[in-house]
């Protein structure tokens, strides 16, 4: 009756109009860094009441998301000390759970009533430091005391951040941070002059060898595709791909040879060897186009798709721009007559994507691959399970799914997992949080988002926390993928990292425990009587599974089953490999993982174990059920650092963050002959931010990571590229004289590497291609060509990548339409790359601007943007200058203001 009543009174707001019943607003200032040294800083909560009724001194609750710990009362030191009670509030955590980054701020008796039109600032403590944007508090929601809102449902609060760039109390993250606040100057002295490029330099990843002719061939007409056996479906791709760009008929026609009547032949010779080292290359292939046609021979099918993908970068960007309406289409092409050869350095080219903290729909993963794919990308590493989500379907445990993979206001959470990451359902319903923006026009108070940078609707809501694949959705990604020869390697974190697996499972347990509780404890993964305290770094205390209960590995099992019966059901997508977690347990000086479950105690093989040895046992039994599927065990290389010796693992080492002390873990493995995938945080965490800009979006507590790092990152020489510690200071090189190098036989083992996009910021499809693009082309670049020259011819190396981006690679991105071949992705045109924000400096009186992409257009407005114009030259201009870049499909980078 209470819920109806509730439901009731929601409609009869919605009805008469009212948008935010509360009329409530928060603004967020990260005011001081400098207090408490590197251990924490100021902010300022400012709530504004905009109602009529004044916020008194009870009977209310906000709730939010925060990543930072709020330091308790009274906690501190000598330069700052925590004093909410003194302002009359205080500030908990927000669920029964007491776990993760869920706040609630309530008032005192002694909290100061907010009249009508006031405002009222509180000073807040937090551990650590914010100097952007995306670090403020979101997902602001109020309950009322007696309100019709009270316990079903919360009333969206709207916020906003505010930092200012040329304080340096709010941009210096502590006294050892000496990096600087991105500046128009910097990027001017820091950007490449444009320069020419040749064939080669237009092709991403560049191939191994281009000998270019005099002519060019035309395609018109019909154009039609000869292909050998077992290549059906990579003549399909081709005549997709070509009937996107060219307004012609496209057939495609199995022939044992080309006889002279295909305009495009493909074919395999298994003896292919294109380096010249006597064996078979797998992958590698030659591209001819010449007089006679265009001719794609493979080593294998992999190889002929690859071929294909560079076919279609000599297609000129101009035609992918035509199309971008299909209706402008050109009726011909012409291509360069030339010969490529070419194969990967590396077997695995990989993207790891988190769909675990912010899920991406199936249409966005396609689309992804799809564009993965041009840049002969082979692999996704799909993290489907975390603490804040289950976005798989597991046939036999709906739990997963039908609670696990839904985040909202529930305080007990006896429906769904509670408010993570500063979202819930996105900006739909179904969370419990009512009254949120309709739009996210609305959510980014009123100004459509372009997804440039930080945008404000990220702090109120937009961001989807819940979601899942079906068992179908999962199968038709799979297949997807196998089409692009990208094979999907499913992650299942454990045995931290696994709070939605574990609460979904409690919930199973509490629900069937009275009616059958046989189901109910069958895949039950904690000892409800464990003392066991933790934190993790994520700030969760219960988010372990135990690895003494045979109920754990009998889930473990189930789930590993239904992974491989996905792609089982699906031709050519073999399940490779599981990736099996194991990252992030929070240090042991400080926490107890398993020492306080009675359950392991009883345990005649458990009892006498200590949790390192409880540790390495899990994944004894983890990585076994996972072989049993026929697939390789691989995962982050936390799983050997506590002595444990796994054949056939396939370690990720990710923390060389420079300084802490395992710079060299990825060269150890592989000098002990375990195959190596490089997922080194510094170079290759692509979640990271971009730059010290307070507008950037993403994390940067390993480093900030652009495409240039990705680029110039060195799988073979890790050193060379730490030059920097994350806070801008130069590191001596003599300080990795002591660091274990790879050795000749330990090269051998370094099998490939990816770059790794975490998903705490993800929160929308937008935000995911803008961090990933153009980070990801520097990751293929350089897994497809990983060795490098020496370091002081890098700057040139460099120069010609950016000017391959600004001139041929990104504008040719800005039309891309994904190869549909079954209409799954119809009207996709484009990808959301970041677009660089212009270099300026003041000379001689005049406005001097270049762009970090060569290519790429500036334009200047002397009149606070009213106008603009583009930039061709220095110009003359006193006072206030704007400047921004401007793609090819005429989206614009962020405004830079030159005084």
């Amino acid at each position: 009756m209470k819920r109806l009543l509730t439901s009731l009174v929601v409609m009869s707001l919605f009805l008469t109009g009212c948008r935010n019943p509360t009329e409530l607003a928060v603004e967020w200032v990260p005011v001081d860094n400098s207090v408490g040294s590197w251990k924490f800083f100021r902010s300022e909560f400012t709530l504004q009441n905009k109602g009529s009724r004044e916020l008194g001194s009870s009977g209310w609750k906000l709730y939010f998301s925060f990543v930072r710990r709020i330091l308790d009362d009274g906690e501190g030191d000598e330069t700052g000390i925590q004093a909410l009670a003194a302002q009359g509030i205080r500030i908990s955590k927000a669920s029964d759970a007491k776990s993760g980054d869920y706040w609630v701020l309530e008032p005192l008796p002694n909290f100061v009533p907010v009249k009508p039109g006031q405002k009222r600032t509180v000073s807040v403590l937090a551990s650590d430091w914010a100097i952007l944007k995306a670090d403020a508090p979101a997902a602001f929601h109020v309950v009322f005391e007696g309100g019709p809102f009270q316990d079903d449902l919360s009333v969206a609060v709207p916020a906003t951040v505010k930092l200012n760039a040329a304080d340096p109390k709010q941009t210096t993250r502590f006294e050892g941070d000496v990096m600087p606040v991105q500046t128009p100057g910097l990027r001017y002295a820091e950007n490449p002059s444009f320069q020419s490029l040749d064939l080669k330099a237009r092709l991403l990843p560049s191939p191994r060898d281009v000998v270019v002719g005099e002519g060019r061939v035309a395609l018109r007409g019909s154009v039609a595709i000869g292909h050998a056996p077992g290549l059906t479906g990579e003549a399909a791709y081709l005549a997709a791909a070509l009937g996107d760009v060219l307004a012609s008929p496209i057939t495609t026609r199995e022939s044992g040879q080309d006889d002279g009547r295909d305009t495009i032949h493909l074919s395999i010779d298994a003896s292919l060897d294109v380096d010249g080292d006597g064996a078979k290359d797998a992958e590698g292939y030659s591209l001819k186009v010449d007089d006679r046609g265009v001719s794609v021979v493979g080593a294998d099918a992999a190889g002929v798709f690859y071929g294909i993908q560079t076919l279609r970068q000599l297609v000129p960007a101009e035609a992918y721009q035509a199309s971008a309406n299909p209706a402008e289409r050109l009726t011909e092409v012409t291509l360069p007559e030339v010969h490529i050869t070419d194969v990967p350095g590396f077997s695995y080219r990989g993207m790891s994507l988190d769909v675990s903290r912010h899920f991406q729909t199936k249409q966005t993963v396609k689309k992804l691959l799809d564009v993965l794919s041009h840049y002969k990308v082979n692999a996704l590493h799909l993290r489907l399970a975390d603490d804040e989500g289950w976005r798989i379907e597991i046939p036999g445990i709906p739990e997963l799914t039908t609670y696990g993979s839904k985040r909202g206001y529930d305080l007990k959470e006896t429906s769904m997992l509670q408010m993570g990451m500063g979202s819930g359902n996105d900006l739909d319903s179904g969370d419990r949080v009512a009254f949120k923006a309709r739009t996210a026009t609305e959510a980014n108070g009123g100004v459509a988002p372009r997804f440039q940078g930080f945008e404000q609707a990220t702090l109120n809501f937009v961001g989807d926390g819940s979601g899942y694949y079906t068992v179908k959705d999962y199968e038709e990604i799979l297949a997807y993928a196998a089409e692009r020869h990208i094979d999907v390697i499913p992650e299942i974190d454990m045995p931290g990292h696994a709070r939605a697996a574990v609460k979904s499972m409690e919930h199973r347990y509490h629900t069937l425990k009275d009616t059958d509780p046989v189901r109910a404890a069958e895949y039950r993964l904690v000892d409800p009587a464990d003392t066991s305290k933790h934190t993790s770094v994520q700030m969760y205390t219960d988010n372990f599974v135990n690895p003494c209960l045979e109920t754990t590995y009998a889930f473990l099992t189930k789930v590993a089953q239904e992974l491989k019966a996905r792609h089982d059901a699906v031709p050519g997508a073999k399940l490779v490999a599981v990736h099996a977690g194991g990252d992030e347990l929070p240090s042991l000086a400080g926490n107890v993982w398993w020492q306080g479950s009675p359950l392991c105690k009883a345990n005649p093989e458990t009892r006498e174990l200590s949790d390192t040895q409880l540790f390495n046992r899990f994944f004894q039994r983890w990585g076994g059920i996972i072989t049993a599927t026929g697939a390789a065990a691989t995962g982050w290389d936390d799983i050997i650092h506590h002595g444990l010796t796994l054949p056939g693992f396939i370690p990720m080492p990710w923390s060389n963050v420079w300084g802490w002390g395992r710079e060299d873990d990825a060269y150890k493995y592989a000098n002990q002959g375990y195959r190596v995938i490089l997922s080194h945080a510094t170079n290759l965490y692509m979640d990271l931010a971009y730059n010290k800009d307070p507008d950037e979006p993403g994390y940067y507590w390993a480093n900030f990571v652009d495409e240039k790092k990705t680029f110039e990152y060195r799988p073979f020489d890790v050193y060379v590229n730490g030059t920097h510690d994350r806070m801008g200071n130069a590191i001596d090189p003599g300080t990795w004289a002591t660091k274990e190098k790879l050795t000749a036989e330990g090269r051998k083992n370094i099998i490939g590497m990816h770059g790794l996009l975490f998903g705490e910021n993800l929160k929308s499809p937008q935000v995911m291609e803008y961090l990933a693009f153009p980070k990801i082309l520097g990751v293929a670049e350089r897994a497809w060509n990983p060795d490098l020259p020496a370091p002081d011819q890098m700057p040139a190396l460099w120069a010609r990548f950016a000017n391959s981006l600004g001139q041929a690679v990104l504008p040719r991105l800005s039309a891309y339409r994904p190869v549909d071949l079954r209409g799954e992705l119809t009207g996709s045109v484009g990808v959301n790359y970041r677009i660089p924000l212009p270099g300026a400096q003041r000379s001689g009186g005049k406005v001097h601007a270049n762009v970090r992409y060569p290519g790429f257009a500036i334009e200047y407005s002397v009149n606070g943007g009213r106008t603009w114009s583009t930039y061709s030259k220095a110009f003359s201009a006193s006072g206030r200058v704007l400047l921004r870049a401007r793609a090819s499909d005429g989206r614009t980078s962020r405004e830079v203001e030159l005084n």
